[in-house]
C-alpha cells in the first residue's frame, strides 16, 4: 500500500510535469487568440470549452500547470536553501544568537504562509511570477529552518560528532560529511510537503490578484475569472479546480511515499 501511494504520487505529478513541459513547445491554441465563441461548452474543437473572452480553456489550464510547477519548484528550492542554511547556522551559533534566531523563526511561523507572502508581494514593485516565487519561498524558509535547527542539534549531540571534533575536524567538514547526510531524508520530505503548500499559496495569491499577471493563466486566476460565470459555464471552475487538487494530492502522496522509502523503520520489507 505504501509503495502504491508513492506510485500514485509519481503518476499525478508526472502527468502535470509532462503537460507543463509540453506547453514549452506546443499548445492547442494561441493563449491570447479568440478561438471560439464566448463560454462555449466542451467539444472536439475545444476540449474544455472557451472562457468569457472566447479563448480555448484547455490551453489556459495547460499553462496553469506550468506556472504552478514553476512557482512550486522555485519556492521549494529557495525555501529549502535559505531554511537549511539558517537552521545549520543557528545550531552552531552560541546560545544567545541561537535563542534569538529561534524566537524569530517562531514568530514568523506563527503567521500564515499566505499572509507573509502577501506582505512580501505588497512590499515589492508589483505582482509577477518572480515575486510570487520569492514571497512563498521566504515564507517557507522559516519552517524549514526550524526543522533543520532541531535535527542538526540532535546530530551534533551524538558521540561520533564529539569524536570528530576531538580529532580536529572543522565545522564545515562536519556539516558536509555528518550533519547534512543524516538530516537530508527528513528535510527532503518536509520540502516536498512545502512544495504542495507552495502550489496552493500561488493559486491563492493569483486568485487575489497578487500572483503572476495576465497573460499568465494561473489556476487561481482562472478560478477568480470563472466565478462570475460558474452557472453558465461550470467547466471554468471544475477544470482548474480538479487540476489543482490532483497536483497537490500527487505531491502529498509522493512526499508520503518518499518518507516511507527513506525511513528504514517505515519501509516495507
Amino acid at each position: 500500500m505504501r509503495r502504491l501511494t508513492l506510485w500514485i504520487g509519481i503518476a499525478l505529478v508526472g502527468i502535470n510535469l509532462g503537460v507543463a513541459l509540453l506547453t514549452l513547445v506546443w499548445l492547442p491554441y494561441d493563449p491570447t487568440a479568440m478561438a471560439g465563441g464566448r463560454l462555449k461548452p466542451p467539444s472536439w474543437e475545444h476540449w474544455a470549452g472557451t472562457d468569457r473572452l472566447g479563448r480555448d480553456y484547455f490551453t489556459q489550464v495547460m499553462i496553469g500547470a506550468r506556472i504552478a510547477l514553476s512557482v512550486g519548484i522555485g519556492a521549494a528550492a529557495l525555501g529549502g536553501v535559505i531554511g537549511t542554511t539558517l537552521g545549520v547556522l543557528a545550531a552552531f551559533a552560541r546560545r544567545g544568537a541561537d535563542d534569538a534566531l529561534a524566537a524569530t523563526l517562531d514568530i514568523l511561523i506563527a503567521f500564515p504562509t499566505l499572509l507573509l507572502a502577501m506582505l512580501v508581494v505588497a512590499a515589492s514593485d508589483g505582482a509577477s511570477l518572480g515575486t510570487a516565487i520569492l514571497a512563498i519561498g521566504l515564507a517557507m524558509s522559516a519552517i524549514i529552518a526550524r526543522l533543520v535547527r532541531i535535527l542538526t542539534k540532535r546530530v551534533l549531540a551524538q558521540d561520533f560528532i564529539t569524536a570528530a571534533r576531538c580529532s580536529g575536524v572543522g565545522g564545515g567538514r562536519i556539516v558536509l560529511t555528518h550533519v547534512l547526510p543524516n538530516i537530508a531524508p527528513t528535510v527532503l520530505v518536509a520540502i516536498a510537503l512545502q512544495f504542495g503548500l507552495a502550489v496552493i499559496a500561488e493559486a491563492s495569491l493569483s486568485y487575489l490578484g497578487l500572483g503572476a499577471p495576465p497573460p499568465n493563466a494561473s489556476w487561481g486566476q482562472l478560478l477568480q475569472q470563472a466565478q462570475s460565470t460558474v452557472f453558465a459555464a461550470p467547466i471554468g471552475v471544475i477544470a482548474p479546480g480538479v487540476a489543482l487538487v490532483a497536483l497537490v494530492l500527487g505531491i502529498n502522496f509522493l512526499a508520503d511515499g518518499l518518507r516511507d522509502l527513506l525511513d528504514p523503520e517505515r519501509a516495507e520489507t
